[in-house]
């Protein structure tokens, strides 16, 4: 039923039955009468809402008012129909004169309420609530909407067409904070004249947006609630309006310290907004070239000349394990999660974290980092904390069940924050870890209780885990553990079915030709998907032709996997390429869909990737984040082009800001389209349909730029990573990898820092052929290692292992073992009394990470000749 204003009369587009119209019409009438001076205070006070919900229960069982929206969504949309005037084509409108605004809002929210109850009530019967359709029957629901339903649909969200319009919500605003009060009942019913009236509250104007933000999610037949929230998230001011609204009592009154130092003093939040408002003018003055560059060595994580970063690192990163550091971003007001918040802070809440999680999607880290809008960096600490400690403790607690909308819309606004800090630090690490400082699942609890959220324990019920919406609470050393764990409960569970997991009778054997090691391994490998999780046996046959002598316990799996990823993975091959000369992690070159099964070859890689993974071989490169974020089935947003296509990113990033860019973008000539040049050829790819028609002006230049964005970062790359990914998954779960960020993948495909612990090197290294941790040439071994420089260590472990970084966990988990081999060169008696030394350089055989170090008697002369070794990568041909 849609009831529409007229000068006159009111007339029904839809005829519902005659008995119930008059009881359904009440609300209508009150701001109908309004327009006649009636009091509709009067109105709303001698009719009871219970019993008005109550006749419209009645309606809705009925036969005739059977119908994809309820009765009371039918109300809400006639009575902002009826109270605005407004133009569709020019987003422009005003209130009717003379509306009482607090009914108004009151009556919102009261028919709101009861609708979004209704929705509540419904779900047992479908999963989505918009799809339902109510009949007298309310225990049948009809999941397929007809044509008629969507009509129905659209022409009510076209009644509400007025709430997602700036006006309204800058009317709402300016009145609230203006304590607007009701009008004077007084003026039109003597009998109202000792009733108080109430002012309209800025929490009102959100529980009046916090119930259309979650009506427009369910019913909007198209777009669900993106017409809103483009409004809400781009209003001037507003976001900002609510995240104080939330900060007081999260946080209470700001605490004036007297010992900050000037740099947190200029980080820390103004209440007057005064220092704010300074910060952004003198960075506004800065010089335009001199800002781009530095912002753009921000995000590239390369500036270290900026006084500021320097500054800032030292305070975010200074004592992180530091028990009071945790506790100070475990936020008490948070701990209780939704049983510790009211009705009102939970509307703020939920508002906030929906309107700011969309905004971030578009925010680029030159607004976040830089202008710092909407929030300064303190301010963006602030909210990632409590939303960090909320959201844990929603789960912990069980109180912030998987239904619950404000746990869902904190998670995804949380995860948004977690993802952009960790491409470019703005928080300590130990405001992550901060809420589950003590009470932690364990370990393994914590895996199971992973596996079971994928559904791999049938028996366990299927619920999110804090391991799996949350990982980033456990730190990245035990989430590498349980990665482990998962790997060894696999392979167990592949002995008992009797797959071989070890050396033996039974393993894959293969035969590889030295000079033909990726033809050999895609060959006779590729095929084998999961099968690869088997032992594999490898026989290397010379480039001469001939067998090569050695049995393989490992070491020579090691090499082929190793020899293969290096010249697989090689720019020259023209499967992969670097992102740029400064930057050597790699991504899919597009040339590889012209070479001959380039894509398999891909997929292939894929495998051979996972096989290092399940078997702890570390690999020494690393992708693109640009390329992992897609391997972990995650999106990629405009600021990833920076490390991809610098030059891109720069012009669109000038295009979109208008400080940049003042003329008219007509003038460029640009449509939704990009070009592509592959073998030759000039391919055109549109960025929508019917792109190549459409020009780019002022007004969707932003869709332009996140559509090209999107192409780049997304779509060109997206079949390479779903080939990848499929030869990955064959070995590696994909809820195993969803532990971990793009950056932490790469480190566990590659190691840990550049840098490792020489002690802890030393307690896991093993000695042979005659070398014991006691011998004259090992002691002098390790002092000379211990005075290396960092870079001269990272030289010696690629020489013996073929990878430069140490193991994540420690070299207790390198496989094999490091290990230092005595070879035996003994210098006459009369030769060591003139000073002479061994004069045998140091070899190494990497496939069993073994050093062979000769019998050195001084350490200057064992620092030399390992020096000599490692910088000039002499190696096994010299063993």
């Amino acid at each position: 039923m849609v009831l529409q204003r007229n000068t006159s009369h009111l007339y029904l587009q839809y005829q519902i039955c005659a008995n119930a119209c008059h009881l359904f019409c009440y609300l209508l009438l009150n701001i109908f009468l309004c327009c006649n001076r009636v009091s509709i205070f009067y109105w709303w006070r001698q009719i009871s809402k219970d019993k008005i919900f109550e006749e419209i229960i009645k309606l809705e069982q009925s036969e005739v008012s059977a119908s994809i929206i309820p009765c009371s969504g039918w109300a809400l949309g006639n009575i902002v129909n009826l109270a605005t005037n407004h133009d569709d084509l020019s987003n422009s409108g005003c209130f009717i004169q003379e509306l009482d605004f607090c009914l108004y809002v009151d009556v919102i929210n009261c028919i709101s309420e009861n609708l979004l109850e209704s929705f509540e009530k419904s779900k047992g019967t479908s999963q989505n609530v918009g799809n339902i359709t109510f009949h007298a029957d309310t225990s049948v629901a009809e999941e397929e909407d007809t044509n008629d339903d969507c009509r129905m649909r659209t022409l009510f969200m076209d009644l509400l067409k007025p709430i997602y319009q700036q006006w309204h919500l800058r009317k709402l605003l300016m009145l609230a904070k203006e304590d607007f009060p009701c009008r004077r009942a007084t003026d039109y019913d003597p009998n109202l004249k000792n009733i108080h009236f109430r002012i309209l509250k800025l929490s009102d104007v959100i529980c009046f947006y916090y119930h259309m933000l979650r009506i427009f999610s369910s019913l909007n037949p198209s777009i669900g609630a993106m017409p809103i929230l483009n409004m809400l998230a781009f209003s001037p001011g507003f976001l900002v309006d609510l995240w104080e609204a939330l900060e007081m009592p999260i946080f209470g009154p700001p605490i004036q310290n007297s010992q900050e130092t000037g740099h947190e003093k200029q980080l820390a939040t103004s209440s007057s907004g005064v220092q704010v408002s300074s910060m952004r003018q003198r960075r506004n003055a800065k010089d335009t070239a001199n800002r781009w560059s530095n912002v753009l060595q921000k995000i590239t994580g390369k500036s270290n000349d900026s006084e500021e970063g320097t500054l800032s690192d030292s305070i975010l990163f200074s004592h992180e394990s530091n028990d009071d550091a945790l506790t100070s971003w475990d936020i008490e007001a948070m701990r209780h999660a939704s049983e510790g918040i009211g009705k009102d802070l939970m509307c703020i809440m939920y508002l906030f974290c929906a309107i700011y999680g969309h905004l971030l999607l578009v925010l680029d880290d030159i607004e976040f980092y830089e202008k710092q809008v909407p929030f300064t960096l303190e301010q963006q600490r602030k909210i990632a904390s409590a939303l960090n400690t909320f959201v844990y403790n929603s789960f912990i607690q069980n109180s912030g069940s998987y239904s619950n909308p404000l746990v869902d819309v904190a998670v995804r606004c949380l995860n948004l924050l977690y993802e952009r800090d960790s491409r470019h630090k703005f928080c300590p690490i130990s405001l992550w870890l901060a809420p589950a400082r003590n009470g932690r699942i364990p370990i393994a609890a914590a895996a199971r209780s992973h596996e079971a959220a994928f559904g791999i324990f049938p028996g366990i019920p299927h619920r999110s885990s804090v391991l799996t919406t949350l990982p980033h609470v456990y730190p990245f050393e035990e989430r590498v553990q349980m990665f482990r764990e998962f790997i060894e409960s696999d392979k167990a569970s592949r002995r008992v079915t009797g797959e071989v997991s070890g050396p033996g009778p039974g393993s894959i054997e293969i035969v590889i030709r030295r000079g033909h090691i990726i033809d050999d391994g895609y060959r006779q490998l590729n095929c084998l998907r999961s099968k690869l999780k088997s032992c594999i046996h490898v026989s290397f046959v010379s480039e001469c032709g001939l067998p090569e002598a050695g049995l393989d316990y490992g070491g020579l799996s090691k090499e082929f996997l190793t020899d293969l990823s290096k010249s697989a993975f090689s720019p020259e091959y023209g499967l992969f390429s670097q992102t740029s000369a400064s930057d050597t992690s790699l991504i899919p070159s597009n040339s590889a869909k012209l070479l001959d099964n380039g894509i398999d070859m891909i997929e292939f890689l894929g495998r051979v990737v996972g096989k290092a993974l399940y078997e702890g071989i570390l690999l020494d490169y690393s992708f693109s984040p640009v390329f992992v974020q897609k391997l972990l089935g995650r999106y990629n947003f405009l600021d990833e082009l920076s490390t991809l296509d610098p030059e891109l990113y720069r012009n669109l990033m000038q295009l979109k800001c208008s400080q940049h860019y003042d003329g008219d973008v007509e003038d460029l000539f640009l449509d939704f389209t990009v070009t592509e040049e592959l073998g030759g050829k000039r391919i055109v790819h549109e960025l929508r349909p019917g792109g190549k028609n459409i020009s780019v002006t002022n007004e969707n230049k932003l869709h332009y730029v996140h559509a090209m964005a999107d192409f780049k970062l997304n779509r060109q790359i997206l079949p390479f990573a779903n080939a990848f990914y499929r030869g990955l998954s064959d070995l590696i779960s994909p809820y195993w990898l969803s532990l971990f960020n793009a950056n932490e993948f790469n480190q566990l495909l590659s190691g840990g820092l550049q840098d490792f612990d020489v002690d802890d090197l030393r307690n896991n290294t093993k000695y042979t052929g005659g070398y014991t941790e006691s011998s004259r040439t090992v002691k002098l071994f390790w002092e000379v290692i211990k005075a290396f420089k960092p870079t001269e260590r990272c030289l010696l472990l690629k020489f013996v292992t073929s990878c430069s970084r140490a193991p994540l966990l420690g070299f207790k988990y390198l496989q094999p073992s490091f290990t230092i081999h005595k070879v035996p060169c003994d210098v006459t008696l009369w030769a060591s009394i003139g000073g002479q030394d061994v004069d045998r350089l140091p070899s190494a055989s990497t496939c069993y990470n073994t050093l062979k170090l000769p019998t050195y008697k001084r350490s200057s002369t064992l620092r030399s000749k390992l020096l000599y070794a490692i910088s000039s990568n002499t190696g096994f041909e010299l063993s």
